[in-house]
């Protein structure tokens, strides 16, 4: 539990790096580093542990705790335009993680990586059109193709680091007290 605990806290963290700098958020969108602890999470927790410490990190913000991006949580972010990637949170962590179950290759957890990244841009973005679009106030001249340009900003960055989060999950796999740590857990859970 300390290393699911660890990942929540991390994300939290990794979330409200653009409130100390404030530039750093596109069309609504913050870029932040949850997606890489997202990943991170699936890499080095497996699925299902990385699944849940995702949850529970989308249950502390929407119980209140200002753990979303630029210190939000409450229940309002359920009809917030970036809810949808705060929500692939947990179906990234739990790809990221089954992907690699039994594989010992960087090339695997790169890839494993870089599709749980696909994931959280495909769900992330398509639920940000629909709020714009349904319940929130878009923007004049919204479209489906402004929101995936509203994406660009952060997708180098995300490459870059998804990929960085490949590698190191991949090196800590090879560390004997974090192999017998997450075999424990996913034991117990």
């Amino acid at each position: 539990m300390a290393l699911g605990a660890l990942f929540v806290a991390l994300t939290a963290v990794g979330a409200n790096i653009t409130a100390f700098v404030p530039f750093m958020v596109v069309g609504g969108v913050p870029i932040t580093l949850q997606t890489f602890f997202a990943v991170l999470a699936g890499l080095v927790l497996g699925s299902r542990l990385g699944a849940f410490s995702m949850f529970v990190y989308m249950m502390i913000g929407l119980a209140g705790a200002p753990v979303f991006a630029q210190f939000k949580g409450g229940l309002a972010a359920l009809v917030s335009p970036t809810f949808g990637f705060i929500l692939s949170f947990i179906l990234v962590a739990y790809v990221a993680g089954k992907m690699i179950e039994n594989k010992s290759a960087v090339r695997a957890f790169v890839v494993a990586a870089l599709t749980a990244m696909a994931i959280n841009y495909v769900f992330g973005t398509n639920w940000m059109y629909a709020a714009y679009v349904f319940w929130f106030d878009a923007p004049e001249g919204f479209t489906y193709k402004l929101a995936w340009l509203w994406m660009m900003a952060p997708l180098p960055k995300d490459i870059i680091l998804t990929v960085l989060s490949g590698i190191f999950a991949f090196r800590l796999h090879n560390i004997p007290v974090i192999k017998r740590i997450v075999a424990r857990q996913n034991k117990a859970a």
